[in-house]
């Protein structure tokens, strides 16, 4: 099923940098924007002690600004473009990694706001528009007619993707491919040798028709971290109960299940009477830590320590995430890693 040429690296392989596309005032951030903004300067600090970052910006009276609130706090390189943008979901427009023969290729995959959902035509020209800019050089770049998005696959780096049905086979993204012909592309495409299908789960308040980065995440090669509901008066116990019983049943390519670890669910957060899709599974990983959403619940400090013990050998460190599920996102959904440029550099 695979292109033996091709691997879709996990994303705990070594990274050159992390893509951040900035708030702005013509966003639905409108309302929070400064809070937001605390937010990602935070997270920028975190990543610039780690390994580079590129930031695409469509305020072009804010990039000095960035600039100097980062300056001093990396050894790393940060660039800062002027690159229109309609929202900042960096994980769903940004471009998708794969190593070819050895050698890092940036995908550009079409991006439609998840189904036409809101305003997109900016967003999919960033990816071109970086190339254009010249922030990745030692990077090869194809444009893939496909809709994708970087939230919706879940790399092991050994040929094994984990995904939804709910957003994948969704008539929104891809209405012409059947699921064999959305399999044998992403073969093509990402070298995959299997896909493992997740029939259930969700996220109330969610957007993205259940992008699997909301559900369940590898964590290594056959270790499996996934959200876990134990109240059953919780309107999404029965569909999260269904999806941990699959991912029970899911068989590693050597037959053996796969190692899992739950994440608690947050208790129910609400603004103006709707749910937002506060998830623990959205956290990042960079270079030797995983940046941890939190949200100010009880059930944060459970996360952290779940996520430490699928990540002994990582520094857990933990990012306040209340602002961004505002807008029905979080940590993962806003940021896309870009391994180093060459296979050899990427353990």
């Amino acid at each position: 099923m695979n292109n033996p040429d091709i691997l879709f690296p996990s994303e705990w392989s070594h990274q050159y940098a992390i893509l951040l596309t900035w708030p702005h005032k013509s966003t639905d951030w409108v309302f929070i924007l400064e809070e937001v903004e605390t937010l990602y300067l935070q997270l920028a600090k975190e990543i610039l002690k780690r390994e580079s970052l590129i930031i695409a910006c469509a305020d072009e009276s804010k990039i000095e600004p960035i600039r100097s609130a980062l300056e001093g706090f990396t050894q790393y390189s940060l660039e800062v473009k002027h690159i229109p943008s309609d929202d900042t979901w960096a994980r769903d427009h940004g471009p998708i990694t794969v190593y070819k023969n050895g050698s890092a290729e940036l995908l550009d995959f079409s991006f439609n706001a998840w189904g036409g959902k809101f305003a997109f035509d900016q967003d999919n020209l960033i990816n071109k528009r970086l190339k254009e800019s010249g922030v990745f050089p030692q990077y090869t770049f194809k444009s893939i007619n496909m809709v994708m998005e970087g939230g919706a696959l879940e790399s092991n780096g050994q040929g094994v993707l984990l995904t939804t049905s709910d957003c994948l086979l969704n008539p929104n993204r891809n209405p012409e491919l059947s699921k064999q012909e959305i399999e044998k592309k992403l073969s093509e495409a990402l070298g995959i040798k299997q896909v493992l299908w997740l029939d259930n789960g969700y996220l109330a308040g969610d957007d993205t028709d259940s992008h699997i980065d909301t559900l369940a995440r590898f964590c290594s090669e056959d270790l499996i971290c996934y959200v876990k509901c134990g109240d059953q008066s919780d309107e999404h116990y029965d569909a999260l109960k269904k999806m941990e019983q699959q991912l029970k049943a899911f068989t590693q390519p050597n037959g053996e299940p796969y190692r899992l670890e739950p994440l608690p669910m947050t208790e129910a957060i609400f603004e103006d009477g709707e749910r937002l899709p506060a998830t623990y599974a959205n956290f990042l990983i960079i270079n030797n830590a995983v940046l941890a959403p939190v949200y100010g619940v009880e059930q944060d400090q459970t996360a952290l320590e779940t996520l430490q013990r699928c990540f002994p050998q990582h520094e857990i460190v933990a990012i306040n995430c209340r602002p961004l599920i505002k807008q029905h996102g979080s940590l993962h959904c806003i940021t896309m890693q870009i391994p180093s440029p060459s296979l050899d550099n990427i353990e």
